[in-house]
């Protein structure tokens, strides 16, 4: 399988916009059923007295081996007839569009299709194929051009960057059940989105002061017990397979790709991390968990505020044991830097979503 490629990672992550669903397009699922306690297997019954003389002794037995979900190399989450799944602006969409994404999604990330996982893709990549169709519009509108050049370079790049070849990657988009000209029109949403980012952010540069703010409170708050934590949030009408995905993010130790695809919150631009917390700054429900958790815990799905949230702690910080370097000017304004730019495209994206006409046909 296709190692994660660090530029494709960071121009699907580092410029997205809250991973929410625009007005009008939201996929909506039955809610959750509530989670009740597992009953006996069977119930006592009474005994003659002629066996109650010698007790009856329960053989301890071993927790059955997590059943493990198979994986679906080639996914066509849509069948049947070439349909149109919906439109944007007047742009088509359609079965045959979805159906290759879902499975360059699966060849890029690495994230397994399968029982578990393949309404949260689907949705994401209805999302990200919806979004996609606006980034490449807008790019259009203000006249940012990407030369077949520059796709042709960016896809030579993801193919080295997995220790590969562009011949050997036209062989996995077959391998895979990938278009490669899908696959192209992705890499040029995305370069025109990034420039277009750059260029509107290019001016709004981290001033002294705001980096000897943030020294400042950075030296306060060193002193005080936290968590290094990332989160993953999903709306409940949108949580129907939560509890299988905490149980899936037990197993697969790239959670921030999960909180990165799935996540509806602002902070999935950033793969779920929510960076030092300290204890009370979270809401009391959340809080209550997070300070029962050890390092690299993941919890259990925690309704809060109409949504799901799963918690992984990566790290403890006790101020009396342990010791945490002072930040450098230099780290302060590249972090205050990368947060304006995040900003930025989280309000543009959200902005387009509002205006776009959008039609869901099915």
């Amino acid at each position: 399988m296709i190692k994660l490629f660090t530029f494709l990672f960071v121009l699907a992550i580092s410029f997205s916009a809250n991973a929410q669903f625009a007005p009008g397009y939201a996929p909506r699922y039955d809610e959750p059923e509530e989670q009740t306690e597992e009953t006996s297997a069977y119930e006592q019954e009474e005994q003659s007295s002629v066996f109650q003389s010698a007790p009856v002794v329960a053989v301890p037995q071993a927790a059955p081996e997590p059943v493990v979900p198979k994986t679906i190399q080639k996914p066509t989450p849509y069948v049947g007839n070439l349909r149109i799944l919906a439109t944007v602006n007047g742009e088509i969409i359609t079965t045959e569009d979805i159906n290759h994404r879902v499975r360059a999604f699966c060849m890029t990330t690495g994230i397994p299709y399968n029982e578990q996982t393949k309404l949260l893709i689907i949705n994401k990549v209805m999302q990200n194929t919806i979004d996609e169709k606006l980034k490449l519009q807008d790019a259009i509108k203000n006249k940012i051009d990407i030369t077949e050049e520059e796709i042709d370079n960016a896809v030579k790049n993801f193919a080295l960057s997995n220790n590969s070849s562009p011949e050997k990657l036209k062989q996995a988009f077959k391998e895979y059940g990938v278009s490669e000209e899908i696959f192209r029109e992705q890499m040029k949403s995305d370069l025109g989105w990034v420039r277009l980012v750059r260029n509107r952010t290019s001016f709004d540069t981290v001033t002294e002061i705001e980096i000897q703010d943030a020294l400042e409170l950075a030296k306060k708050d060193i002193s005080k017990e936290k968590y290094m934590v990332s989160e993953i949030v999903i709306s409940k009408n949108d949580a129907r397979n939560i509890y299988d995905l905490s149980r899936t993010l037990r197993q697969d130790p790239r959670f921030e790709m999960y909180a990165a695809q799935f996540s509806q919150s602002p902070s999935a631009s950033s793969g779920g991390r929510l960076g030092w917390i300290n204890v009370g700054q979270l809401p009391e429900e959340l809080d209550k968990k997070l300070q029962t958790m050890s390092s690299g815990d993941v919890s259990d799905p925690i309704l809060y505020n109409g949504s799901y949230h799963i918690l992984k702690v990566e790290k403890k910080f006790d101020p009396e044991k342990d010791k945490m370097p002072d930040p450098t000017a230099a780290e302060i304004e590249d972090l205050l830097q990368g947060q304006k730019t995040e900003r930025f495209a989280s309000k543009h994206l959200q902005y387009l979503r509002q205006k776009a006409s959008i039609e869901l046909k099915e």
